[in-house]
């Protein structure tokens, strides 16, 4: 009995730590986004997201990964405070991630100030060893 008991608790505890591992590289792979964004990197942006991207933003759109990087391409979006806040990594196996969280941030959209408070939500998937974000979806909050 001590031994399944103690079985248990090892294996409990190397998953929960390997998972640990795996949640710290999500975060910074957001992390790397966020700033990428700010840094209007397309770059590492291209390097952060998946071919099959699908990026929801607050007001409805919806773009693939080549609509999504010319925003930044063609200097459509400059992105001036991005601050996430709240921010919650629930894994599902190794390779998977939902990300969760708030972000308060202003933004120039073709010259024009806007400022936001969202809420969002990202998967992201682990490609070829790299963590790549999957989808994304922004709503508005109050």
């Amino acid at each position: 009995m001590k031994k399944t008991l103690t079985l248990i608790l090892i294996t409990s505890l190397w998953t929960s730590l390997a998972f640990g591992q795996t949640d710290q590289e999500v975060v910074s792979a957001v992390e790397n986004f966020r700033t990428a964004l700010l840094n209007e990197d397309v770059k590492t942006l291209e390097s952060l997201t998946s071919t099959s991207l699908d990026y929801g933003h607050s007001g409805g759109q919806i773009e693939n990964q080549a609509e999504f990087l010319a925003v930044f391409s063609g200097k459509k979006a400059d992105y001036q405070v991005w601050d996430m806040s709240n921010l919650e990594v629930s894994m599902y196996d190794k390779n998977m991630a939902i990300v969760r969280h708030e972000v308060t941030g202003s933004i120039l959209s073709n010259g024009n100030p806007v400022s936001l408070h969202l809420g969002v939500m990202m998967i992201w998937v682990k490609e070829n060893g790299n963590w790549k974000l999957l989808a994304r979806q922004a709503f508005k909050m109050s």
